[in-house]
């Protein structure tokens, strides 16, 4: 059995006997929440505390995914811990990993994703939650950390598959905002162009149900960059518009 372990993590994780995949399993630790049984197996998420540092333990036996790389499946956890690396390579916010690794069992597949806890960060709903209070550059300044985060994204060729709001994660400091993803499961590469790209980012904009139509625009402004015309937002906007419509006219 393979297994992965961060070089940043793997003193913390000898010292307290978790540098394995038993250990790991074995662990008693506090559930996140309710297990996820939908594909047939299970899968949990868990918490760790080691000296100060918090981490997210998930587990998951039997609980597979079907794809052209793995027709006859694989345990969610591979894909996932897969484009997290990736997004590593590519520059792109998001969470680390400190330990994956995969094994046998009577069940189906075991699989082990620890990931680091992002201690300082609030998911953007939390700032989405008290939107009408907060002052007019705090609200400028998140979305366009927001617009500048998916934007890069897409730069690097890749389209997140699930953007809402509580998979973005925004950090302040000194006035100014830091933003990275989480939950990679459903990444898949930037086919399409501008139809790829409006699909991705259109989630986002739905389920941020506080912004108004001028934040929208703050928001499309920061995600084209210097190719932010009012005529390229307006386009934008419209494709939303007709994403929603299409949605609702097919109930």
């Amino acid at each position: 059995m393979k297994q992965y372990l961060a070089s940043e993590d793997r003193e913390l994780f000898k010292g307290h006997g978790l540098a394995s995949f038993e250990a790991l399993w074995s662990r008693a630790l506090p559930a996140v929440d309710q297990p996820n049984t939908d594909r047939g197996g299970w899968s949990a998420v868990f918490r760790l505390e080691l000296e100060g540092r918090g981490y997210y333990v998930k587990r998951q036996c039997n609980h597979q995914i079907r794809t052209l790389r793995h027709p006859f499946g694989e345990p969610t956890l591979a894909l996932e811990f897969r484009n997290i690396q990736r997004y590593r390579r590519l520059a792109i916010p998001a969470l680390r990993a400190a330990y994956f690794a995969v094994r046998g069992s009577d069940e189906g597949p075991q699989a082990i994703l620890v990931t680091r806890a992002l201690e300082g960060w609030h998911e953007l709903s939390h700032w989405l939650s008290d939107w009408a209070s907060l002052p007019d550059t705090r609200r400028e300044a998140i979305l366009d950390a927001c617009g500048a985060l998916v934007r890069r994204l897409h730069r690097a060729g890749q389209r997140h598959g699930c953007l809402y709001p509580k998979h973005v994660f925004l950090r302040e400091s000194d006035g100014r905002y830091e933003s990275c993803l989480i939950d990679l499961e459903k990444n898949r590469p930037l086919l399409f162009g501008r139809s790829d790209r409006l699909r991705d980012l259109e989630p986002l904009v739905r389920r941020a149900t506080s912004w108004s139509d001028e934040d929208l625009r703050r928001l499309i402004a920061a995600y084209l960059g210097r190719g932010a015309t009012q005529g390229r937002i307006d386009g934008w906007l419209s494709g939303f518009a007709q994403r929603s419509a299409d949605k609702a006219s097919r109930g």
